[in-house]
Formats: structure tokens, C-alpha cells, sequence
């Protein structure tokens, strides 16, 4: 938020002399992120001064008026100007900035010919200098305003200092000068002027104009105005355009421009309607599913259920809260005008604007929390800016549907500020910084604590006590660094990730995060069948984002769309992980209790909530694309298939301490991969996952590129590691025996393997399967699978009568298991 510090002034005596390095430090302390603090005076370099028109000739001849003036700036010779403004005469006052200076946006500023003529300088218009988006014309002084030659910038507005502040989203009561100020008065200990405080006239007996509140949850105060016969063309005064501008707010028409004025600087968002537009009575009441509204942006929206709307005979004339709508709107030629100010629900603001993707400033107040008690102040106020510029008479009828519940008393341990910060606070602090705050303050033990209409979010003693701590000083606070107690160190679960992603990490995987939210139809995009518990999600009620209001049940979604997004960024090869939970649901139709934060849950309440907490292991998940070996002069590349996600899967059971033996991969049907290349992945014969190629279907529903492949393993069910055996090294050579295995095309190599350690015995050192072999020769339905054995004693070279029996055993015991026989014999 953007606001200048003589507004500011308006509202509390700060001092004269205000150094920006302590203002950042006052407003730091507040708890307010400080973005930047600048002189505006320091945005226009160089000399801008003040100039006399005195001469002005009009040049023919171009596609445009241009004129060629002499202007007295001060200096002995009149300046010489081209300029294509028209607003301006003989013997006008108006703003120059010389040669060697330079405008907001890097414009520099020299002596040029152009049009046949030189130009020395430039003749300024108020977007120029950045204090208004107004291009028609030059700035215009008053007469005898200044003297040519005098510096500019305090006479158009460069003098003043603006401050770019960042709101945290549980404090949207300092989203206006009135909230900034107060927090500024706290910090200086100075006097404070609430433009909220200001008398209003209240309701009156019967309103200016028919409105009927149909539901009081959304809606819970609605106030309105009338002022009839203002000048259509009365423009926005020049220090509102300015203090707007300086906002980021663009000026549009006056009574426009002053709602979203007073909306800056009160707090209060409000809406102006054109009163003969209207077609009967207001109703303010939620919509109904499927109607429909064009908002002011000239955008056709379809309206949900829980959307407030204000509506005349017509329908729906604006998107309550979020932004009016354009058969109402305020037009060149309107006189007669509503003014609506309001307090709506934040929790239905906050929904609508994400559901219609709108997040006007009004929507930004209005979901932090809006102080119900400002609608008639801020109606009065506008309605005073509006007569003033416009004229126009006003409908002393006021109305004001006030359904607001006064705000609930905290009752408050004056022990706990003590006990939580850390800083001894005795009852009489407390309570004078609660006070301070504005809150009333009542009892002796506990206090009993009223927050004032303007902090929704004081709900709770703990929020008092953050208040407590913030306006007593967070540099009051020791800082004393936590105890350090030792054997602190990882649980054997995170050892067991990080050492997994180290592994996959090093192997060329790069590991990414994302969000655990998918959308309804992933599943369907993954291929799942109907009866697959992986389709049954949570749902979040309150989701970051509509289109994803699901919870995963499977890596597999979110991991595939950010292949997605990276190769459409150009990137082709990709090996990508990611480690995290997913959530798989107890299917329960039990409401959990609703737990309070007065005192801890007792053992049933804990027990009944936790039964509809989801199961959330961790899993690990890959994907693979493009070249897994890149193509260079050394040679051709190698795409990434089916056995590199296999092979990830080995990886990082490698990295969880898993021995090969102990793993078997066979064939499986398992969506979303293909059927005819996916994989199982068992440890000591449970499947903890599948590997393999995704399926055609579900390539093409993620628009992922062809072949891409995939693994996903529960790395909550790899078992634990097993105390690591020291390996006896043996001095005596190896004895080295192949052989060649030919079994059934269904007989996993896992299971070939197993059999020949188990019947080689311990001479055995190890097994490795080097070649895969299938033809006409081998037979249908079979296929060779080669092992290189190597053999070896602790304690003495083998004769090759043992390395050959222990061969014939290992045979002997793959033939009897799996029915293997050796190719050739």
C-alpha cells in the first residue's frame, strides 16, 4: 500500500523533522514491512522551475498543432519551447524543467531542433511529473502564484515523501491512513485525529431509497446516500488526482475517484450506483446458481451460490464487495447518484474473488477484515467531497440495516503476556497497552478485554499477548537462544529420505516440490479404474485454488505437471523426484468434534478427530523423458525407458539400506502404467510400488511427451535397514564361471537370481545377470537369461572342481524352483 506522509499529517502530529531511517524503524517495530520510503523531490532531477508564457507562435505544416513559445524562467533570455499542448495562453504560469534534467521513468531532458526550431526544455504536463495520469494538457498555475525562476516541485506536489508499505493479512485494519496513523501515534506517542469518529447523521425514519437485506450472514450492515443534481463534468481536484495517482489508484470520474478516497483513507469500501439507472427496490441476497453478471471489466460472469449480489428488478447489478456491475455503473451524464457503504462477510469476499479470479482493493479490505461501524462516517464523508466539487443536494434520508454483533469479550490471564514472552508485564501495563490499543478493559483477574470494531482479529488471549509484546517493544524482548541438548539428531524416517534423494540426486535426478493439491479429474487423467482407493481424495473446504481442491493419493499427478511445464519451457531430457506425503482418507460418516483453544482435548475428543484424519505416508516418486544418456561424438544417446525407472526404484532402496537379494521385480498390471511394461517392486515379497512406462492414455490426457516413464514407491513400507555385516575380504583370487539360464518368459530374473545364490553357498561372492535373450532358437515362451558367477574362499585359491560343483549346485536348485535349464545342454 502507497500513501504519502503529509496525508498521513492530516491524522497524527508526527514530528516536523522526520528522518525516513527512523519512520522505517518506527514502522518495522510496528510489525509493518517497509518496501520503500521515497522523496518524491528526488524524482525529477535538475532544474524545474517556474515559467511565464510570453510569446507563443503556431506552427503549420505538421500532422499536428505544435507550437513554438518563449518562456520566461528566471534567467536573462526567455527560453525557447516547442510544445503541442493547446491548454495553456500568453502570460500563463506553467511548469519547465530545463536541459540537463531528468522526469520519473530515466526521460532525460536536453536541447534539441525539432520542427525546424531549438527547443530548450520541456513544458510540463502533471502525468509528466508523475502526480496525475492526466495527458490533455500542460500544468496551468494560478495566476501570480509564483515568480518565474522558483523551484517547481513545491508548488505542484514534489515535495512530499511517499512510503510503500507491505500489510501482513491479519491486520487489514491498517490498509488506510486512519489505521497507519493510529499505529504512528502508538509509536510516537502522538496525538491522533480517527476520521471514524467524526459525527454522522444516523438512520432516519424512512430511507432515500427502497432496499431490502435478505441475508444478514453475508451482509450484516448495509448503509446508503443520495445526493441528486451534481455537475456530470465537475472534475476530481488536483490533490486527490495526485494523492490517487500516488496510491496506484487511477482517476476515473469524481464520484468515482471519491469513493476509492475515502476507501484509502478510512478503510471503508464503498460503491457509487447512478440512481436513475435503477430499476426498483435494492435486494442484497446470495445469488442464485447460474445467473449471470457483467462486472464493471466488461466481463460476463456466472454467478455461484455463495456469491453476495446487489440486485434491482433487473437482476443482479453488482458482485457484492468485489466489483459493481455495468448496468449501474456511473456514466458521463449521471446527476443522481447512490452511495452505498457496507460490511460484508470476509470469509464469502475472500471465496468470490478467488472463485471469479477478481482481487480488487476492495476485495484485498474487505477478506482482512473491514471495521463495521465506518459505513455512516464514510458515507458523510464522501457526500461532503461530493457537494463540495459537484454541487448537487442531498437527501438528508439516511439508511443504515444494522445487523452488526458487538465484538465478544477475551477474557485475559494478566500472568500469560508474562509467561509467554518471556518479559515480566505487570496488570497495570497490560492494561495500559490494551487501552492504547483501544480496547476496553474491565476486572482485575482475569481481565476481561472488549477489542475495538476495528480488530476482527483480536479473538483469542494469545492475540492480545502478540499485542501486548508489539506495543510494549520487540526490541524490549531479550534475545536468549534455546537450550542445546545433546545426541540431538535425524529419526531414522528423515535419515532414510535424505539419504534416498542423495542417492537419486547423484545419479542425475533432480528433485523438485509442488503443491499437494490436484484437481477432481487427475484420476481420471491417470487412467485409475473405478474401484481404485486411490480415487477417493479429501476435499479441502477451504482450497487455495477451486480448480484443485483435492488432496493427492498418488506423487504421480503433480509430479507429471511439472514435466509438463518444464519441457513445454523447452527442456527435453528430464529425470525428475519428488519426496512427500500423500493422503489417503478413512471413509467415515462421523464428524470430527469441534476442538476449542480454552483448554487442551481430552483423550475421546483427540481419539475422535484423529479417526478422520487421513493416512499420510511418504512416497517417493520419478519420471523420466528424453535421452537418459546424451548423444555427442563419443557416440549415439540412449532414451530413457522402462528399466531406468526400474532401476531409480533399486536406487534408492539401495540408499535405504535394502540388499538386491531382497528385491524382486515382476511383471504387473497397475495403472497408470502400460500393462505390457510395468513393473512390481517387492521387498521380501511385499509390493511397495510400481515402475515401468505410462500408460498411451494417460501420456496423452497429461500431454506428456511419448514414452515417458515413471516409478512410485511407499517409502513408509520399506522395512527397516539391517545391521551392516562387515565383508570379509579374501586375498586369493576369484574363480569366474558364466552360465545360461533358459526359462519361461513369465519367470522373474529376481526369482533366477535368488536361486542361484541361495544353492551356490557361501563360496558364492557374487551374481550379476549380463544378458537377456530371446529367439526362435531359445523357443517360444522362453527366454536366456546369462549370470556372471564369481566364486572365491576366505582362506585359499578354489580348485576348479569346487567352483564348478558349486556351480552345479546353484543350477541344480534354479532348475528345481523356477525350471530353469542350461541353454545348450
Amino acid at each position: 500500500m502507497k500513501l504519502s506522509l503529509s496525508w498521513l499529517r492530516e491524522y497524527v502530529e508526527l514530528p516536523a523533522a522526520l528522518a525516513a531511517d527512523d519512520l522505517e524503524r518506527k514502522l518495522v517495530d510496528l510489525g509493518i514491512e517497509v518496501e520503500s520510503i521515497v522523496d518524491q523531490a528526488a524524482t525529477v532531477s535538475g532544474d524545474l522551475v517556474v515559467g511565464r508564457v510570453l510569446e507563443i507562435e503556431e506552427l503549420t505544416g505538421f500532422k499536428k498543432p505544435i507550437r513554438f513559445t518563449r518562456v520566461d524562467v528566471g534567467r536573462p533570455a526567455p527560453q525557447e519551447i516547442v510544445c503541442g499542448a493547446r491548454n495553456f495562453s500568453v502570460g500563463d504560469l506553467v511548469v519547465v524543467i530545463l536541459p540537463g534534467g531528468e522526469l520519473p521513468g530515466g526521460f532525460k531532458i536536453g536541447a534539441r531542433k525539432t520542427y525546424g526550431h531549438n527547443s530548450n526544455g520541456m513544458i510540463c504536463s502533471a502525468a509528466e511529473l508523475g502526480l496525475s495520469g492526466d495527458h490533455s494538457g500542460i500544468i496551468v498555475l494560478p495566476e501570480n502564484s509564483a515568480v518565474p525562476g522558483t523551484d517547481a516541485r513545491p508548488i505542484v506536489g514534489l515535495d512530499d515523501v511517499v512510503l510503500d508499505l507491505e500489510i501482513t493479512p491479519d491486520r487489514g485494519y491498517q490498509m488506510s491512513l486512519r489505521g497507519v496513523a493510529r499505529e504512528l501515534s502508538h509509536a510516537y506517542e502522538a496525538a491522533y485525529t480517527d476520521p471514524g469518529a467524526v459525527p454522522a447523521p444516523g438512520a432516519t425514519g424512512e430511507p432515500p431509497y427502497p432496499v431490502r437485506l435478505d441475508d444478514t450472514i453475508g451482509c450484516d450492515r448495509f448503509s446508503a446516500r443520495v445526493v441528486r443534481g451534481i455537475n456530470p463534468a465537475a472534475p476530481s481536484p488536483e490533490w486527490m488526482q495526485r494523492r490517487l495517482l500516488t496510491a496506484g489508484v487511477r482517476t476515473i470520474s469524481l464520484a468515482v475517484d471519491i469513493t476509492n478516497y475515502v476507501m484509502l483513507e478510512m478503510g471503508q469500501p464503498m460503491h457509487v450506483f447512478d440512481l436513475n439507472l435503477l430499476r426498483g427496490g435494492l435486494v442484497v441476497r446470495r445469488a442464485r446458481a447460474g445467473e449471470k453478471l457483467t462486472t464493471l471489466d466488461g466481463v460476463a460472469r456466472v454467478l455461484d451460490a455463495e456469491d453476495m449480489v446487489i440486485c434491482d428488478d433487473s437482476g443482479p447489478i453488482s458482485l457484492a464487495a468485489v466489483m459493481g456491475g455495468e448496468t449501474s455503473e456511473v456514466q458521463p451524464d449521471t446527476v443522481d447518484v447512490l452511495l452505498e457503504a457496507a460490511h460484508w462477510d470476509p470469509v464469502m469476499v475472500g471465496r468470490t474473488a478467488r472463485r471469479h479470479k477478481l482481487f480488487s482493493e476492495a476485495a484485498k479490505r474487505w477478506e482482512r477484515g473491514v471495521d463495521p461501524r465506518l459505513t455512516l462516517a464514510a458515507l458523510d464523508r464522501a457526500v461532503a467531497l461530493l457537494t463540495e466539487h459537484a454541487g448537487g443536494e442531498v437527501d438528508e434520508r439516511v439508511l443504515d440495516l444494522d445487523h452488526v454483533v458487538a465484538p465478544a469479550p477475551v477474557l485475559l490471564d494478566t500472568t500469560l503476556a508474562t509467561r509467554r514472552i518471556g518479559l515480566a508485564y505487570d496488570a497495570e501495563q497490560v492494561t495500559a497497552l490494551l487501552s492504547q490499543l483501544g480496547c476496553t478493559v474491565r476486572g482485575v483477574e482475569p481481565l476481561e478485554v472488549t477489542p475495538p470494531s476495528w480488530r476482527p482479529d483480536l479473538v483469542a488471549p494469545v492475540d492480545l499477548v502478540e499485542e501486548v509484546a508489539r506495543l510494549g517493544g520487540y526490541d524490549a524482548i531479550p534475545s536468549i537462544l534455546p537450550p542445546i541438548h545433546g545426541g540431538a539428531m535425524l529419526a531414522p524416517a528423515q535419515q532414510r529420505r535424505r539419504m534416498i534423494g542423495r542417492a537419486l540426486a547423484e545419479n542425475g535426478y533432480v528433485e523438485v516440490l509442488s503443491y499437494p493439491f490436484v484437481a477432481p479429474g487427475s484420476a481420471d487423467a491417470l487412467g485409475l479404474p473405478v474401484d481404485d482407493p486411490r480415487r477417493s481424495a479429501v476435499r479441502l473446504t477451504n482450497p487455495l485454488s477451486e480448480q484443485e481442491p483435492l488432496l493427492r493419493t498418488s506423487l504421480l499427478a503433480s509430479l507429471a505437471g511439472t514435466l509438463k511445464r518444464n519441457v513445454g519451457r523447452g527442456e527435453r531430457d528430464l529425470a525428475l523426484f519428488e519426496a512427500g506425503t500423500v493422503f489417503l482418507p478413512h471413509l467415515t460418516a462421523v464428524a470430527p468434534p469441534v476442538l476449542g483453544v480454552d483448554h487442551g482435548p481430552s483423550d475421546e475428543d483427540w481419539t475422535a478427530a484423529n479417526a478422520i484424519v487421513p493416512e499420510q505416508p511418504w512416497h517417493l516418486a520419478a519420471v523420466l523423458t528424453g535421452e537418459a544418456a546424451p548423444a555427442g561424438w563419443w557416440g549415439a544417446g540412449r532414451p530413457a525407458t522402462w528399466s531406468d525407472a526400474i532401476e531409480a526404484a533399486r536406487i534408492a532402496l539401495a540408499a535405504a539400506g535394502i540388499t538386491k537379494n531382497r528385491i524382486t521385480v515382476r511383471a504387473a498390471e497397475h495403472a497408470p502404467w502400460h500393462p505390457g511394461r510395468c513393473a512390481a517392486i517387492a521387498v521380501d515379497g511385499t509390493v511397495l510400488g510400481h515402475a515401468g512406462e505410462l500408460h498411451p492414455g494417460v501420456i496423452s490426457a497429461l500431454e506428456l511427451p511419448k514414452r515417458t516413464c515413471a516409478m512410485e514407491l511407499n517409502l513408509d513400507a520399506i522395512p527397516p535397514a539391517p545391521v551392516t555385516q562387515a565383508v570379509l575380504i579374501s586375498t586369493f583370487p576369484p574363480a569366474l564361471i558364466d552360465v545360461a539360464l533358459v526359462v519361461a518368459e513369465t519367470v522373474p530374473a529376481a526369482e533366477v537370481e535368488a536361486a542361484l545364490t541361495e544353492g551356490a553357498g557361501p563360496l558364492l561372492e557374487s551374481v550379476r545377470l549380463f544378458d537377456v535373450y530371446a529367439s526362435e532358437q531359445v523357443g517360444a515362451g522362453l527366454k536366456s537369461l546369462a549370470y556372471k558367477l564369481t566364486f572365491r574362499a576366505p582362506d585359499r585359491t578354489l580348485t576348479v572342481e569346487e567352483a564348478v560343483a558349486a556351480r552345479d549346485t546353484a543350477v541344480a536348485l534354479a532348475s528345481s524352483r523356477v525350471g530353469a535349464t542350461l541353454r545348450g545342454a
